[in-house]
């Protein structure tokens, strides 16, 4: 029996993106939830349009609609094997799903991150704070934790099970690193994918401003001293 994959995009604003990003997710996949966090403009009407399952989540913040998406699988009759998460910019390659996806089916990882390597990023599709904090917060994870995490991409895959057992509770920026830490003091067994990254449609809504990036900066710093010391 193939596996149940839900792929849960945030997207505030993505009108111009969201049909490209949910056009090109494979086939595999049985829902597309597309959590609308709080946009102003048609990402609604548009994901709704390309097939997607779109949910409104009006308080605004990451983590709030990856919360979301989590609580309409939960009132689900069937549950996925696998959850997907993924933006809503088109900055990523949805077809790489299936690359993604491959460990937890073939070698039954927990956890797989899709890493932006920068053979694979097209030039100036990350900022200097992204880089930076992503090198700074990997480097701390092996400090502290012996990690081999080399990105907190947003673009992943979990076994649905092993997700709840996380109890994900990040409203905001330190959603992907949250997820990541937690995974590490549960023992999770996991991998990552080298992945395609591409300069998304639209401005970045955290690393295109410098009020974005600081407290997303600072979120993530704290989610690790907080799991450094506990």
């Amino acid at each position: 029996m193939p596996p149940i994959i839900n792929v849960i995009i945030p997207a505030y604003n993505e009108e111009g993106s969201i049909a490209h990003v949910i056009k090109e997710i494979p086939n595999l996949v049985s829902e597309i939830i597309v959590v609308s966090n709080n946009s102003t403009d048609q990402t609604e009407n548009v994901a709704n349009q390309a097939g997607a399952t779109v949910l409104k989540e009006e308080r605004r913040g990451y983590g709030y609609a990856c919360l979301k998406g989590m609580e309409y699988i939960a009132s689900k009759d069937i549950k996925p094997d696998i959850v997907v998460f993924l933006d809503g910019d088109y900055s990523d390659y949805p077809a790489e799903l299936t690359h993604l996806v491959a460990p937890i089916l073939e070698r039954d990882i927990d956890l797989v991150i899709g890493s932006r390597v920068k053979r694979l990023r097209e030039s100036g599709s990350m900022t200097f704070p992204q880089i930076f904090g992503n090198w700074l917060a990997t480097s701390l994870m092996k400090l502290f934790f012996n990690a081999n995490f080399t990105d907190l991409g947003p673009f992943r895959a979990i076994k649905y099970d092993k997700l709840l057992a996380l109890k994900m509770v990040d409203k905001t920026y330190g959603w992907t690193v949250e997820m990541q830490l937690k995974a590490l003091k549960k023992h999770y067994s996991y991998t990552e994918v080298p992945v395609h990254y591409k300069k998304r449609i639209g401005v970045s809504k955290v690393s295109g401003t410098i009020k974005g990036a600081i407290f997303a900066g600072v979120k993530i710093l704290s989610w690790i001293f907080k799991y450094s010391f506990t």
